[in-house]
Order: structure tokens, then sequence, then C-alpha cells
């Protein structure tokens, strides 16, 4: 246990000489993500952020560690704080923002991209074409699920374990299914 903790500090340091990731303040890191900012990116990670890699205490099954992917000229991904990110994926060829307070269970995977394009004749070219994926403040995203490019997940929505989401989504809405649809107005 001792050594894990020095080893996910030792980590820590090592994310913080990234000139292109930038820390808002104290993150906590489980175990080791694998965060990848290349081409000028940037990562900014706000205050008291949880990036939680480790399946041994988290109460479902993480497939893998936390992805955090960053490869396009100028790409920027951006984690508001008190967040909390659960062996997910979040993959930026334009933007990914996150707000504050949210909560991404595990499996998740959010890209603002397709990968490849549709049209390509060969699919190995990689699409550089992408729609920017806003999630506001106080979003959970329950575990499995899956944010298409162009995405905007209005504040204190709530989606579901499992939905496909694109699309836009009112503040305070319980987004559900696949494709996922606004199911209802969740009072606050």
């Amino acid at each position: 246990m001792i050594i894990e903790v020095i080893l996910n500090k030792i980590y820590a340091l090592f994310l913080r000489a990234n000139k292109s990731i930038h820390f808002d303040g104290k993150v906590h890191i489980k175990n080791r993500p694998i965060i990848d900012v290349r081409n000028e990116g940037i990562l900014r990670i706000g205050d008291n952020v949880s990036i939680n890699s480790k399946n041994k205490t988290y109460h479902i099954n993480m497939f893998a560690p936390v992805k955090i992917f960053s490869r396009i000229k100028g790409s920027v991904i951006i984690i508001g704080r008190n967040t909390r990110i659960h062996g997910s994926c979040i993959h930026a060829n334009e933007r990914i923002e996150i707000g504050e307070n949210c909560l991404i269970a595990a499996n998740c995977q959010i890209f603002d991209n397709s990968g490849h394009d549709i049209y390509s004749k060969n699919r190995l070219d990689v699409s550089t074409k992408s729609k920017p994926i806003l999630i506001e403040d106080n979003v959970w995203v329950g575990m499995g699920c899956i944010i298409m490019p162009g995405s905007i997940i209005g504040e204190g929505s709530v989606i579901a374990a499992g939905s496909v989401v694109r699309g836009i989504y009112k503040k305070n809405t319980l987004i559900s299914g696949n494709p996922a649809i606004a199911v209802k107005t969740i009072s606050t």
C-alpha cells in the first residue's frame, strides 16, 4: 500500500513536468492512468479532481485504467474541480470540457471525433474531423456510457448506464437509451 502511494505521487510529479498538462490544485490519482497529450494539446485539471484506475476498490469492474488522450495540434481537454473519473476514456481531437462536480463512472467512452472517416478508401487513415463536447457542472455519467461528438449535456443531468449519447440535452435531464433520449426532467 505504501509503495502504491509513493508510485502514484511520483507519477503525479511526472505529469506535472509535462508543459501541456496544467493542474489548478491537488489531483488524486489512484493507480496509473494513461495520459497522452501531444502536439501542443492542452489538458487542464481542476482542484480536487480524482482520477481512479484502481479496480480493486471500485464497486464495479473496470475494464481498463483511465485514458486521457489528445493527439491533434491545439486540442483541449478541461476537467472541472471536484470531478471524479473512474476507468474511462476521454479522447479529444478538438475540445472536451467536463464541468465541476461531475461523476464519470467506469467504462465510459467520451470522444469528440470518429477516429476514421467513413468515406475513406483506407480504413487506416485517421480522421481529424471533430465536434466539441460539453458536459456541464454536476452531471453524472453512468457506467458504460458512450458520449459522441458534438454532444452537450446540461447542468445537473444524469445519463443512465449503457446509454449512447449524441445531441444537446437541457439541464436537469434524465438521459437514457441507445440512442439516448431525454426521459424526463429531474426535479431539484
